[in-house]
């Protein structure tokens, strides 16, 4: 269980910094802040995914509670508001905020009687519970609520004008259209009275958006008022849906969802484990989405990160071994990877999958590289070599293309056996910042970490042809040409590896993480001892407690802190800030040079304390790069999961075979 303390959680500065996330299943979720002020415009009880899993929109915003004891009213909410005034500041009563498996739960002290609050979602619907349950008091107390709503796109803010909605009634509840053919929003309880309002309230403050330089102000509408007496004991939920008849029995809905987060602990065969891995395994399952498409109605993929991103084809291969196979799931792993397979064009899987309209973009070198390798995870985990055998023709088509060229310039070179890609203002690695034509990391050319990933390819197509009996002897003599080139990415005067070779102004040997993965990898195209030269470097110049530092602090363009506009944010993204997900190549390879498992786990110890900070229960995407690396970008993102869990699994590994 995650825990925090009245200490923390009714200091308004700490508790807005901490974000709560739960979600369903199908690209939908809800979040907000541990103390209550909506920070982003991100924050609401029910973004809903109407395409699942994107077309997220957000339907209800918040709920504005007031609890009427011994003739005394007590807020709940807290807001922050254009002028600067926070009101109310219902965060004074909040005495403990913790997460039950997934689902957060406040406990507010009102007088002597305690009330807690909790918020979850129901799987594969776009649907929200908040309960309220009042564990104490002397006599029963009323509860009295006003629900905000609106209906746009989660990314952008509501600015209302002269805005009405349709608020009706429906059997046990209220019905809310915000305009003609907007999907409805209905708000229903079975022990509370529901009654249909039309108020705007303007000028909500977003303060994260304000630091990102982003629209920070908000209009929403009060469109209904719920109120309920609730004597000590009992129960009172509240449903939020796009479905009319979305299950209202809130116990029962409760009871699926610790059902469920229950079974992924033991799933993950995690049911000893500390409780902090075994959130993990929880957490790794709020990115699993539905992904369904005419020719694959079963469809699945991996979203990258709440609250903003999609699924993103490198984020989804470089987190499913983690999320998956390292939790019990390698039936997900299997539908993911068919359903990848169904959008292989050109020898290339999808960077992403755009919000709007249905062409998905083959922007990215790297992507279609880590498919190879999460296929390669899944066999050896698994031995399945029926989803092999119905792949392989798919594999062999990657390859080829790859040889003889696909887009942006991405091909074999002829001369070496190198892969070389890239094109004047487009990125295509995961170092992937571009303002508008100030693209930030141009690294066109060789870059290392794909060339690892593309020797790791070929070694792994030749495994796979002699593990189904196919001709082995091309893919062979590839991966022999490509290690004997590597070796020109050795940069003797540094003592590492250079980041891109053959570019258009020659080689670039900034000191960065990218040379891990040709350690980390299951086939190294290095020596033991540049390998052991690589781990070293990068443990001096690039390691911080929570992940690598995309450059070196020594690097002239290192950049240590990730704020401002998006023009310095993007400046800052893979210059010098650090990622959490390169803890996991970073231990790997790590444990592969000195053979250390206490050790090497040992730098997992600060992440793992992190799950109760910035996004409590899951791991954030970035953080700066100077001490003492605040996280920043996404509260809860994929690979940094998935690649913690992973790197979990190998020490576990190591120290069993030890």
């Amino acid at each position: 269980m995650l825990d925090v303390a009245r200490d923390r959680c009714s200091d308004l500065d700490i508790a807005q910094a901490r974000e709560w996330l739960v979600t369903n299943g199908i690209g939908g979720y809800a979040s907000g802040t541990v103390g209550g002020p909506r920070t982003r415009a991100y924050h609401g009880l029910l973004v809903a995914a109407l395409d699942p899993p994107l077309g997220r929109t957000l339907l209800v915003s918040h709920v504005d509670e007031t609890i009427t004891h011994d003739d005394r009213d007590y807020d709940l909410a807290t807001h922050r508001w254009g002028d600067g005034t926070v009101a109310p500041r219902g965060i004074v009563h909040l005495d403990r905020v913790r997460l039950e498996g997934t689902v957060p739960v406040w406990t507010y002290t009102l007088g002597d009687a305690l009330l807690e609050k909790q918020v979850w979602m129901d799987e594969g619907a776009n649907a929200t519970y908040v309960q309220y349950r009042l564990r104490r008091a002397r006599a029963p107390l009323t509860l009295r609520a006003k629900a905000f709503v609106t209906h746009r796109d989660h990314h952008a803010p509501t600015q209302a004008g002269d805005w009405q909605m349709n608020v009706s009634a429906v059997d046990e509840g209220l019905r809310i259209d915000a305009y003609d053919g907007a999907t409805p929003i209905f708000l229903r309880s079975t022990s509370a009275e529901l009654t249909p309002a039309h108020t705007w309230y303007r000028d909500y403050a977003l303060a994260v958006e304000a630091d990102r330089g982003l629209p920070d102000r908000e209009d929403l509408l009060h469109a209904a008022t719920v109120e309920a007496p609730l004597a000590p004991g009992d129960t009172l939920t509240l449903t939020f849906s796009t479905e009319p008849n979305a299950s209202l029995d809130g116990p029962a809905a409760c009871a699926r969802r610790q059902d469920r987060d229950k079974q992924l602990v033991t799933q993950a065969g995690l049911d000893d484990a500390s409780a902090d891995i075994q959130h993990l395994a929880r957490a790794a399952d709020q990115f699993v989405v539905d992904r369904p498409t005419a020719e694959d109605p079963d469809g699945t993929s991996i979203v990258a990160g709440y609250p903003w991103f999609g699924d993103w084809g490198r984020d989804t291969m470089i987190a499913l071994p983690g999320l998956t196979l390292t939790t019990g799931r390698p039936d997900v792993a299997e539908q993911i990877l068919r359903t990848y397979a169904h959008h292989v064009d050109r020898g290339m899987i999808p960077n992403r999958f755009p919000d709007q309209g249905d062409t998905p973009e083959y922007n990215t070198v790297d992507a279609t590289l880590w498919y190879i390798e999460a296929i390669r995870a899944y066999v050896h985990t698994t031995g399945d070599t029926e989803l092999l055998r119905d792949l392989f023709p798919v594999l062999h088509n990657i390859v080829e293309w790859h040889v003889e060229g696909t887009r942006y310039g991405i091909q074999a070179d002829p001369n070496d056996g190198l892969l070389r890609a890239g094109e004047p203002g487009v990125q295509l690695t995961w170092m992937d910042a571009k303002v508008g034509d100030w693209v930030v990391t141009p690294r066109i050319g060789k870059p290392v970490e794909v060339n690892a990933l593309w020797y790791n390819a070929l070694r792994s197509l030749e495994a796979f042809a002699e593990t189904l009996g196919e001709p082995a002897d091309a893919f062979r003599e590839r991966a022999d040409r490509a290690r004997t080139a590597f070796g020109r990415f050795w940069a003797p005067k540094c003592g590492h590896l250079k980041d891109v070779i053959n570019g258009p102004n020659g080689d670039k040997p900034h000191l960065r993480p990218n040379q891990l993965f040709a350690v980390s990898l299951p086939y190294s195209p290095l020596s033991p001892e540049k390998q052991r030269a690589v781990v070293e470097t990068c443990a001096a110049r690039l390691y911080t407690p929570h992940g690598l530092r995309s450059l070196s602090p020594d690097d002239s363009d290192y950049v240590g802190a990730y704020r401002g506009g998006r023009e310095h944010r993007d400046g800052a993204y893979h210059q010098g800030t650090v990622w959490s997900w390169l803890i996991g190549p970073f231990v790997k390879a790590h444990l592969r040079v000195h053979d250390d498992p206490a050790t090497a786990r040992a730098y997992l110890a600060p992440l793992r304390r992190h799950l109760a900070g910035h996004g409590v229960g899951s791991i954030s995407e970035i953080f700066d790069g100077d001490a003492p690396f605040t996280p920043r970008g996404t509260p809860a993102q994929a690979w940094g999961v998935a690649q913690l869990l992973e790197a979990w699994a190998a020490t576990d590994e190591a120290q069993t075979a030890s």
